[in-house]
């Protein structure tokens, strides 16, 4: 026997029991996995990108377009995460009620968790399980500033901070108006003084957060950007772009130093004039750290000013686009309100008014996907395996168009919302501007009885016109700039004259 026979006959003896390995354990995968339910349909992943490509910028249109195709409950790979899309009434109420036990998990960038994360696991946001821990924080929420008796108890100051901006329009004369800029300062100093007993900027721009709008409006942008770790996790929680260490920059140094001296005085024991307590005292109460606080603070500013900012934009937008409408809510106010002042008490006599607002949140979704939930564990879902550990997004823009749903879907017609038992309390998977389930928005009630007062204000108290009178409002641009919150591409600036009888406010 020569020797390249004997080296041929050891290459057979080294290959044979691997290869006899390779095949038992792709015919017992293969076994396995004839058992297992499917992934749910979806167009075809490219290698190493997936559908990344596939996606655009308008994520929210495409993936309704793509869910046309491939069914409501459909399946894509970014990079090598899995992302399952409902987009469907039916397949929200399975996403968002009944397996919302497990798919509440959120899924928080890798680079943003370790032990040394300041936000990690801090607020609802940045919480990756739904988990004792979680429920404390909304508990603290919703039983603190969202509460019907908490917001009943600060009502008044609501009410006080609309006026302002009504008194600074009134000032201005026939300036050209940004809706959008005083709305965002009044949502601003009506979450200041919700949880730190104080405002924080004036109409110029000017007060203690003079930055934070702009700092909200970065953190908003980088948290719609995917991270490379999140798609490869062979990267682990390597910032090879740095996007950790811009968003830290921002809450850090940027929007914690706003409240740091007031937390510490209040620390000190030297509280505010107010006679009500604010979240701030509570948490200190309740032992948080300032790091806890701070994450705290950052997620309710984040959360509160720019949706109600962006929202109240597009509801002053379709109000102009569609006159007739807009005197049908013009005459329902005037009719109801005596004097310049709208309580929030009034709200509940303007029910066309509300119409609006729902028909604003249908069109209009502040987010259109809702944030990302994650599967804590692998689950079926209408016959279809969600494996542990993939993102689950709710296309509630898509289900607001859906025209099995909705007569005219691309049409504004709040006369559909009146007399409707349809709510925005994430109780109809029809319309779900707020979400539903664990991780919907604590702050509904707060948003929406801000932007009605708001609107109801600025409709009993001027005359509205766009600044340049010759344009037809029904050709008004409407497109949308993807981001969080969705918000007007163009944004949205009006001449608001104070009525006659209210020369003197």
């Amino acid at each position: 026997m020569n020797l390249e026979s004997v080296r041929m006959r050891e290459m057979m003896m080294f290959l044979i029991p691997w290869s006899l390995l390779y095949f038992f354990f792709f015919f017992f995968r293969m076994i396995r996995s004839s058992k297992e339910l499917p992934l749910p349909p979806g167009p075809y992943a490219w290698p190493i990108v997936g559908n990344l490509f596939q996606i655009g910028k308008n994520a929210h249109v495409r993936l309704a377009e793509m869910a046309q195709v491939h069914g409501p409950l459909m399946s894509l790979r970014l990079g090598q995460q899995i992302l399952i899309v409902g987009s469907s009434s039916s397949a929200a109420s399975e996403i968002l009620r009944t397996h919302d036990h497990v798919l509440a998990g959120r899924d928080v960038p890798r680079v943003l968790q370790g032990k040394e994360s300041t936000v990690h696991n801090m607020n609802l946001v940045f919480t990756s399980e739904t988990d004792d821990s979680w429920r404390k924080i909304r508990n603290l929420y919703t039983s603190k500033i969202f509460s019907s008796k908490a917001m009943e108890s600060r009502a008044d100051m609501r009410e006080k901070k609309v006026m302002e901006m009504v008194k600074y329009i009134a000032s201005k004369g026939d300036s050209n108006i940004g809706i959008k800029d005083v709305m965002l300062v009044t949502s601003t100093n009506i979450i200041g003084n919700t949880s730190l007993s104080m405002d924080l900027v004036d109409f110029e721009g000017n007060g203690i957060g003079a930055g934070i709008k702009d700092s909200v409006r970065r953190l908003s942008s980088l948290g719609t950007q995917a991270q490379l770790a999140d798609l490869y996790p062979i990267f682990g929680r390597w910032d090879l772009l740095g996007w950790k260490k811009q968003v830290m920059q921002i809450i850090e140094q940027e929007l914690g130093p706003i409240w740091e001296v007031i937390i510490e005085k209040k620390r000190n024991g030297s509280n505010t004039s107010s006679y009500l307590k604010d979240f701030t005292d509570i948490l200190i109460e309740k032992g948080c750290t300032h790091q806890q606080i701070n994450a705290l603070m950052e997620e309710l500013f984040s959360a509160g000013t720019e949706s109600i900012g962006f929202t109240t934009e597009w509801f002053v937008a379709e109000l102009l686009r569609n006159q007739e409408v807009m005197q049908k809510a013009r005459d329902e106010v005037l009719k109801t309100i005596d004097g310049n002042v709208v309580k929030e008490s009034d709200l509940v006599h303007l029910p066309f008014l509300e119409a609006c607002f729902k028909e604003t949140l249908r069109l209009h979704p502040p987010a259109p996907l809702l944030l990302p939930h994650r599967a804590m564990q692998t689950c079926e879902v209408m016959g279809y395996t969600i494996p542990k550990d993939s993102q689950l997004l709710v296309n509630v823009w898509a289900i607001s168009r859906d025209p099995k749903i909705w007569d005219d879907p691309s049409d504004f017609k709040p006369e559909r919302f009146v007399g409707s038992k349809l709510s925005y309390k994430g109780k109809d998977f029809e319309y779900l501007p707020f979400g539903a389930g664990r991780r919907m928005c604590p702050g509904e009630a707060m948003a929406s009885k801000t932007i009605l007062l708001a609107v109801a204000s600025l409709i009993l108290n001027f005359d509205w016109f766009l600044v340049n009178n010759n344009f037809n409002p029904a050709d008004l641009n409407m497109d949308e700039a993807l981001d969080f919150p969705v918000h007007k591409k163009e944004p949205l600036h009006v001449t608001l004259k104070l009525r006659q009888q209210f020369k003197t406010i």
